[in-house]
């Protein structure tokens, strides 16, 4: 049963695309997310983020594709699909001259939350993103860092199921940067999340799956793992073989001696040749001293995914979109 209800999809956008005239901003993007998921989209300036997130939060309306919020469509239901999700925006939408008390009333009404409730809600998502102690203050007085609180106090102060958040770390310092991470890992407890970045640490310590997009269209999905992605194996060896016995075993694609008995392994897409390698030692007597994967690190998958040649005019479009 707990399987079941964390098997839950609570976001499925199918064939997502946004044009701006001649411009594709998103190419045919297609996105699940589960309930529990913490999901990381990641991508260069330019790439297409805050446009994707933009149509996924119903800020704006894509050129083709669907998107359905728990089973409802966005584009047929809005105001009921809304009601599952908040949205952080890379700028905050925060009224400065209103306290953070008077803010969080106001759009606890806009959320449809009835007026005798209002205040214990504000109150739950004040203790959530630890913005009691200023509840009396002016939200334009607030440092950069407790400003992105008020904004991510008003994205779950309905308590909905999905939260968006766009660059939520931006301008902070590393002191502030650390304590929203520490908010985002809190939420992903009782909200699937997603948050968009370009800076990958970020990603990397809070995320459990990567979306990557480059210019416009998915060029990377699947969950952040130790075993992410290695395209190689270390090996040390005590007695040495011929390269072309390494080069035999199943899996293997390719060996470079690096010398004083020490290899890497080249590994064929999809394979996994430690297992084979190992016993190959046993039997040849080679004398196995090390043996491990030698993983691809989410930045160079990122650098490798994402670079090349510069993004022609048809697949420019966030910079104008966003």
């Amino acid at each position: 049963m707990e399987s079941e209800i964390r098997n839950e999809t609570l976001i499925e956008a199918r064939h997502l695309s946004r044009r701006y005239g001649p411009t594709l901003a998103v190419a045919d993007l297609n996105l699940t997310l589960r309930k529990g998921e913490i999901l990381g989209l990641l991508g260069p300036n330019g790439a297409g983020k805050s446009t994707t997130l933009k149509m996924l939060a119903g800020c704006l309306a894509p050129t083709a594709g669907e998107v359905r919020i728990k089973g409802v469509s966005l584009r047929e239901n809005p105001n009921l699909a809304k009601r599952h999700l908040g949205y952080l925006p890379e700028q905050p939408p925060l009224y400065p001259e209103l306290t953070v008390d008077e803010y969080l009333a106001f759009c606890a009404g806009l959320h449809g939350i009835p007026r005798a409730a209002r205040a214990a809600a504000a109150a739950q998502a004040k203790q959530a993103c630890g913005l009691t102690g200023v509840s009396g203050r002016v939200i334009g007085n607030l440092s950069k860092g407790y400003q992105q609180r008020v904004g991510l106090a008003q994205a779950i102060i309905h308590r909905p199921p999905v939260v968006i958040l766009d660059e939520p770390t931006v301008g902070l310092d590393p002191i502030q940067i650390r304590e929203i991470r520490g908010l985002i890992a809190e939420l992903g407890r009782s909200h699937s999340v997603i948050l968009s970045s370009h800076i990958l640490p970020e990603i990397q310590a809070t995320c459990q799956r990567v979306m990557i997009v480059n210019r416009g269209r998915v060029v990377f999905d699947d969950v952040v793992s130790q075993d992410m992605r290695f395209d190689s194996v270390a090996v040390r060896l005590r007695r040495a073989p011929q390269a072309a016995e390494l080069a035999a075993l199943p899996g293997v694609a390719r060996v470079e001696e690096l010398g004083e008995g020490r290899w890497r392994l080249g590994v064929a897409a999809g394979a996994d040749p430690r297992e084979a390698i190992a016993e190959a030692a046993v039997r040849g007597g080679w004398g196995l001293i090390e043996l491990r994967a030698v993983q691809k690190t989410l930045e160079e998958m990122f650098v490798e995914l994402t670079s090349g040649e510069e993004p022609r005019n048809e697949t420019m479009g966030e910079a104008k979109a966003a």
